[in-house]
């Protein structure tokens, strides 16, 4: 538990994506909201650039990739999907400097991992990079090097933060089982060795040293133990997804020290439980993983089960808030 309590995390956080295309009114609700534990916020509906991959193949150093309609493709030289991307970039990292003046607490930042982002981008070819192991180490080092700048970049703007990276990473379980589709639908990519998945993991999370770095899939069957072994601080998943097979791992993750970063309130619009309902679950799963009370609040951050670019500005400033109120919830009431 040092190494959360050292740097702060707090009780409730978002998990990166939001609504519109307004980097400041975004900034401004997300940094008015999570007083302890701001993000740096995404805006996809702005177009090619602004998603999640597109956002990220921006970062990478002396990797560029263009928008083909099959997708996001690696090519020779920057083009003006790249530096679309990095305006958008530098839009969002504006705002957040003019709405943390003097901010001295944690504070997060998104990026797309190293394996679904290898899974997301294209050869040449029009094969995913994931098809070539070359390319996958050659993704990673520009990935681990762009972050590096970017990271910088951050505290150079809010020097006071603490800084918490987060690695996006719906694909993982997809890359480790072999069910990433090839180019023609027909086929999957052959399953990536587990040692070489938390290699290329290492590799990204060194780019961090000496800050948690989170990771996060709102997929079912998030791997856990492997992500523990990456030296991963948190673990972000969408709390409904779980079963009781994951159980064990998630009991051994809270035991080692590894912060649990629970999705609770859904990401599309609709009518909000009260905030002890919210945490029902949570309260069910520590029960029945035996663990100690106490332990609770201080292990558990608090998230929306995934993004929210789906909803409506509306409900996602709705859902936000209503993750403050579980996580004061659950820390005044952890039985």
């Amino acid at each position: 538990m040092s190494e959360n309590s050292e740097f702060g995390l707090g009780p409730a956080t978002g998990l990166g994506s939001m609504p519109g295309g307004d980097a400041r009114e975004a900034v401004r609700t997300v940094t008015g909201t999570f007083e302890d534990f701001p993000f740096l916020p995404e805006l996809p509906a702005r177009g090619p650039g602004a998603d999640m991959i597109g956002r990220t193949a921006g970062m990478l150093v002396e990797m560029y990739a263009r928008v083909e309609p099959s997708g996001w493709r690696l090519g020779d030289r920057p083009g003006r999907d790249t530096r679309r991307a990095r305006s958008w970039l530098g839009e969002d990292l504006d705002a957040l400097e003019e709405f943390t003046q003097g901010h001295e607490g944690a504070l997060k930042v998104q990026t797309t991992g190293p394996w679904t982002l290898a899974a997301a981008l294209e050869l040449r070819n029009g094969e995913a990079v994931l098809s070539d192991p070359g390319a996958c180490r050659d993704l990673t080092a520009s990935l681990a090097e762009g972050l590096r700048l970017h990271l910088a970049e951050v505290r150079r703007r809010v020097p006071g933060a603490r800084l918490v990276l987060q690695l996006d990473e719906p694909s993982l379980t997809a890359v480790l089982r072999g069910q990433v589709r090839t180019a023609s639908g027909y086929r999957t990519h052959r399953a990536v060795d587990r040692q070489i998945v938390e290699a290329g993991l290492r590799d990204v999370l060194g780019a961090h040293s000496g800050g948690p770095v989170v990771v996060h899939s709102c997929a079912p069957d998030v791997p856990f133990a492997l992500l523990r072994r990456t030296g991963a601080a948190g673990i972000s998943f969408d709390l409904s997804l779980l079963t009781e097979r994951d159980d064990e791992a998630i009991g051994e993750a809270v035991e080692g020290g590894t912060r649990l970063f629970a999705g609770v309130v859904p990401t599309t619009d609709g009518p909000l439980s009260d905030p002890a309902g919210s945490v029902m679950g949570v309260r069910t799963l520590w029960r029945r993983l035996g663990l100690r009370p106490e332990l609770l609040a201080r292990s558990v951050t608090l998230t929306p089960a995934c993004g929210l670019a789906g909803a409506s500005p509306a409900y996602a400033r709705q859902a936000l808030a209503h993750c403050v109120r579980a996580a004061r919830s659950l820390a005044d009431n952890p039985e």
